[in-house]
């Protein structure tokens, strides 16, 4: 009697598992789109689960600003660049050791520490001074990613005068963080762009590929001109661009685009000697979209031939370079990735 107390004990314990099981099995998943606003652009992000996540993204997007926004004044970088007694986390430290790794692979001409030669010339979060070669060659000298480093959570300076910009690198590490957000979801389909940088995986609603749009390199500072370059297929992947058709001036008729060569302290190409073709856009994919946001913005100021020569130190990544020859006309150099296009 005993014994068949138990059996029907567990047997009544059993049931309620099963039920549990059946719900979680039963559970519809759908395409969710959380779309906002981050660094002063946009995000928009695709994904399928049972649920909206709108607000985990939005808190993961907020707690990412105040760690690398140096327009926020609450944001860690912010006070960096005040010369603020702050500890940085650990989205700063990884942020941080990117750019210098990627600094010291192309000689200094990527460096986040070339902030105040951004704001000089009107592209950064403070307002521009007198553009002048007195005034380039004055803020170079504290200027040089050698000349900050971390000590621990603390960020040490060689001059007080050091700022730190990370805005091409930031967006595409933002990506990275969401995306590692719906992985620990244990989500296999999403899409995360942000300001043009994406990182995807699995599929989209249409069960193919994420198709993601090129642009042709048009110059348009509105953002309303979208003519199609390229379509790419992108699968586990990340990609960035960077390019000057968007964020740029004209001045006494000359064009200066917002990708500045510290070394020189000049827009990429307007001082540049010797075998420079400059760039109109370059894309980059590879596993994760930090990485790719910072180099598409190296190669965009190393030009052509240099850009070219660096990737290919990294068999995993791969590129599309949009630049123009002697005569105006629109050519492209690519790598392997044709594998990757959607024609």
């Amino acid at each position: 009697m005993e014994k068949r107390k138990r059996q029907m004990c567990a047997g009544r314990l059993f049931l309620p598992l099963l039920f549990l099981l059946f719900l979680s099995c039963s559970r519809k998943e759908s395409y969710y789109l959380t779309q906002g606003e981050i660094f002063k652009t946009t995000a928009h992000i695709k994904y399928q689960y049972h649920r909206d996540l709108g607000k985990e993204i939005r808190a993961c997007l907020d707690s990412f600003d105040l760690s690398l926004n140096p327009f926020n004044p609450g944001a860690i970088i912010y006070k960096v660049n005040h010369n603020e007694n702050v500890a940085v986390d650990d989205r700063f430290i990884t942020v941080f050791n990117k750019a210098q790794e990627i600094a010291a692979l192309t000689g200094g001409i990527y460096d986040i520490t070339c902030a105040p030669l951004i704001n000089l010339w009107g592209f950064g979060f403070e307002k521009k001074g007198e553009i002048t070669p007195r005034a380039i060659d004055s803020i170079k000298q504290f200027t040089g990613y050698q000349k900050v480093r971390l000590e621990g959570r603390k960020v040490v300076k060689d001059h007080p005068s050091v700022q730190l910009n990370a805005s091409s690198i930031a967006k595409g590490y933002a990506c990275d963080v969401v995306a590692g957000l719906f992985d620990a979801y244990g989500i296999t389909n999403y899409m995360v762009e942000i300001g043009g940088e994406v990182h995807a995986r699995g599929e989209n609603p249409a069960g193919k590929c994420w198709n993601i749009e090129i642009l042709k390199p048009i110059d348009d500072s509105t953002g309303t001109i979208k003519e199609q370059q390229e379509v790419i297929c992108l699968h586990n992947r990340s990609l960035a661009t960077s390019g000057n058709y968007r964020n740029f001036y004209i001045k006494d008729g000359k064009k200066y685009g917002h990708t500045i060569n510290p070394l020189t302290g000049y827009p990429a190409g307007t001082m540049e000697t010797g075998h420079y073709t400059p760039l109109l856009s370059a894309t980059v994919l590879y596993s994760d979209c930090m990485t790719a946001d910072a180099f598409a913005t190296a190669f965009m100021a190393l030009g052509l031939e240099r850009a070219v020569a660096l990737a290919g130190q990294f068999p995993e990544m791969d590129y599309l370079f949009i630049y123009a020859d002697d005569k105006g006309e629109w050519l492209e150099r690519r790598s392997r990735f044709y594998n990757f296009m959607k024609q």
